[in-house]
Parts: structure tokens; sequence; C-alpha cells
């Protein structure tokens, strides 16, 4: 099966949201709910927010906002949030998703990627492979940004 990653659009926050019901729920207890924060983050250029779709359907989204790093020479990419719609691969999809916010944090000039470690082993594996290693309670993943890479 074939999926689609494009920048999330204000029509998809509330399927996105439906499909991250329940890890969206426990990540946090602030005063928006979940949809509504999704919302706002759209338009921010700190932020890209992704879906995946197979004909035409939602199947998973994912979530990167930038934070400036001394220590990290240029900015973070933290990786809010992946989900992944059940009844989907969530190997394919996790893969999708994850190529296409590294590159995205690459152009944007991040130095690093990171995202809280999953207490689930097969999540853990899935992100071995894409390249992250722990780094205490998160994953790690070091990028050359965009403008370093061209010169080199």
């Amino acid at each position: 099966m074939e999926y689609l990653v494009r920048q999330a659009r204000i029509t998809d926050i509330d399927r996105l949201a439906a499909i991250g019901r329940t890890s969206l729920r426990d990540a946090g207890h602030g005063s928006l709910d979940a949809a509504d924060l999704l919302r706002q983050l759209v338009y921010l250029p700190n932020a890209s927010l992704l879906v995946a779709e197979s004909r035409r359907v939602l199947v998973g989204g994912a979530l990167l906002v930038l934070r400036p790093s001394v220590l990290a020479g240029g900015y973070v990419g933290t990786v809010d949030f992946l989900v992944v719609g059940p009844g989907h691969d969530a190997d394919r999809v996790t893969d999708v998703l994850l190529e296409e916010l590294l590159r995205s944090a690459g152009n944007k000039g991040c130095s690093t990627v990171e995202m809280a470690q999953p207490s689930d082993p097969v999540d853990l594996a899935r992100l071995t492979r894409a390249g992250f290693t722990p780094a205490g309670p998160t994953l790690r993943r070091p990028l050359a940004a965009a403008d370093t890479a061209r010169r080199l």
C-alpha cells in the first residue's frame, strides 16, 4: 500500500485527533484539548504537522516542534507525537512520517531531533531502526542541517 505524507490542513485536525485520542489525552493536562492545540499548530512556522494518507484516508500523523538550543548548536526538533491509525501498517506509516519529519527538520536547520522514549519495545525498535539512540528519557538522532550538507 502506498502512503502519501503531506502538511496537515485545518480540515484534517478532527480526524487526526480521533486517531491519536488515547495517546494525546494522556500526554498532558493543559487548558486546550488536543484538537484545539493542533489547529493552532497548523499555522506556526516553528512546527511541522504532517499527516499520512492512503487512498485519501488519513492513517497517521506526526508533529515536529522546533526550539533553539545553544548547546545543540542550532535548533532541536522535538517529535511531540507520532500516531498511526488502527489497522494500518505501523512500521511503514511510521517510516514515511519519520522520513518526512527528518527532512523537514534538516531543512529548518535542526542539528538534532529528539522524542520521548516509548515504553513499548516494538516502538523502540522501530525508532532505533530509524537512527534514534537512547539519551536518558529521550531518543536522539543527530542531523546535518540542509545548508551544511550542501556545503560538504
